[in-house]
This record gives C-alpha cells, structure tokens and sequence, in this order.
C-alpha cells in the first residue's frame, strides 16, 4: 500500500476512534446533567395564598419541603406535583384557583427538586415515594378531608409509578403524562439538539442502570395506568411533538372507567422547552374542566 495512502487512512481511522470517545464522553456528560439535583432555594410563600410552610419525611431519603393552606371544611384537599426539574412555585396558578374555590391544598417538592435536598432526578422512581409520602401525612393531619391530585409531567408520572403504595384518593389529574423515561428525555434533549432528540435518548436512559441503579422499564407510566385507582381526568396538549394523541390515547385507554380525556386544542407547542403549562395555554377552559371534575367526585367522597 501507498505509504501516502496509509497515513490518510491511519488518519481516518484515528479520527474516527477520537470522534466515537468524544460522542460517548458527551453522552455520559449529557446523562449527569440530565439527573442532576435541581435544589434551589424557594423562598416564601405569596401572601394571597396564605399557605405554612410544612416538612414531612419520606421513603425516597428526602424530607420533602412543601407549602400548605386549609380550604373549606369538608370541601378536600388537592395534592400538587409540579414537572421535571421544577419546584412548588409552577404549581402557584393552579393552586390560587383551587383555593379561591375552596380546596386546601398541598403543594410539594420532589426529592433532589427545589428545597427537598437529593442527589439526583431519578424520573419518577424515588419521587414516586414522595407522593406516597405526602398522601400519608394529608391522611394523618386531615383524616376527615377528601384529596385528590393533580400532577403535571413528572408530577403525573410519578403518581402512577406509586401504585404499589399510594393510599386510594377521590380524583386524580394527570396533566402532560410521558408514556416512557425514554420520551421524557426526549422532550427535555428537544431545545438543544432539535429534531435528534428521539434517536439520543435511549443513549442516555441506557446510562440509568449503571449511573443510579434504576431499571427504565421500571420507569413507564404507559404500563401502570391500568391500577390508576381513582375517577381520571387526564390532560394533554395537541401540539405536544414528543407525547403525541395516538400516545395519550394509548395510556387513556388503558386506564379503568370512570375517566375522561381533554386534548388542549392548539397547546403544547411549548414542549421539551421548559415553558409548557397548558393551564397558560387554556386558562379558563382549564380552570372550568378541572374545577367541574374535582366537584363532581370530590363531593361523592
């Protein structure tokens, strides 16, 4: 061979070999940020809402730090489970409109999110404990109160992954569900490397056995939606290009009578960018749809 031609293939092939470790560097680099811990200080809470702050020990290693407001005696208490990497504070519109109703309510955060201290995000497998945690301590401190939960993204996920040990609730909302770990990093990986996103994320939930111990089929709402254990409203944006209809319909199907479903026309755009909140995106209709659910099996309890 060519001495020329030798070195322009050693070349190649070395740049190859340097390309393939950067990738998996990069990847390995992508997985720690995505379950780094999201703690961050949060502060107190609005004056309007009148809510004490309350701590309570759970399961997942955490003490899980949240906010807490009484509602009209009798009227139940609505457990609010805020999204992926996010804290009690995206819950605040929900919870205003709730209490303004007369709910109590509870919002929280997960283990390893705002002020509830944790090493890593773990896509719903410690913070399914949390929700098992809080549902006991409302139990404990307000036995004569009906509750129900509405959960957004990770907040969803992690209510249907706590099937095993949640306590029986009157309602339950399920806003934004992912059917897969696999698609939650998706929607998350979408901002920064677009349409790609689909094809890298099984490279990074590969990583969550030997990063966290953490089996991701483990970590599929799609598979547990038929224990959901309560009435269902479940919510989701039309536009949502990571968690498509023909997805949603999937998990809804799957879910035991009675239920509903409610596609937000025209929401959900906002997807994997950090900014999806179809309360935002529908603010009355949503309101009314959740408001007229809660009463309908909240007063039955």
């Amino acid at each position: 061979m060519d001495t020329r031609l030798k070195t322009i293939l050693d070349r190649l092939v070395m740049g190859v070999l340097v390309a393939f470790v950067v990738g998996v560097l990069l990847l390995w680099y992508a997985g720690g940020e995505m379950t780094e811990s999201a703690t961050r200080a949060i502060g107190r809470p609005p004056l309007p809402l009148g809510a004490r702050n309350v701590t309570f020990a759970s399961a997942s290693g955490a003490l899980i730090h949240g906010w807490m407001t009484n509602g009209t005696p009798g009227q139940g208490i609505v457990l609010l489970l805020h999204g992926l990497r996010g804290d009690r504070r995206e819950m605040l519109g929900r919870a205003d409109f709730l209490h303004r109703l007369g709910y109590g309510v509870l919002l929280i955060d997960f283990q390893a999110h705002g002020e509830s201290r944790g090493s890593v995000v773990t896509f719903g497998s410690l913070e399914s404990r949390d929700v098992v945690a809080a549902l006991q301590y409302l139990h404990h401190e307000q036995p004569q109160e009906p509750l129900a939960v509405l959960g957004v993204s990770l907040g969803a996920a992690a209510y249907v992954l706590a099937a095993d040990g949640r306590a029986k609730v009157a309602a339950v909302v399920l806003d934004s569900l992912y059917p897969t770990v696999d698609e939650a990093m998706a929607q998350r990986m979408r901002r920064f490397v677009g349409p790609a996103a689909p094809l890298l994320a099984p490279l990074l939930v590969m990583q969550l056995h030997p990063r966290l111990g953490i089996d991701p089929d483990k970590l599929r709402p799609l598979d547990r939606m038929d224990r959901v254990d309560a009435p269902l409203l479940m919510i989701s944006g039309a536009r949502d290009p990571n968690t498509l209809s023909g997805r949603t319909q999937a998990m809804y199907s799957s879910a035991p009578e009675p239920k509903e479903l409610w596609i937000v026309p025209g929401a959900g755009a906002g997807a994997g960018t950090g900014r999806e909140d179809l309360q935002r995106d529908a603010p009355a209709d949503y309101e009314h749809r959740v408001s007229d659910f809660l009463a309908r099996y909240l007063s039955k309890s």
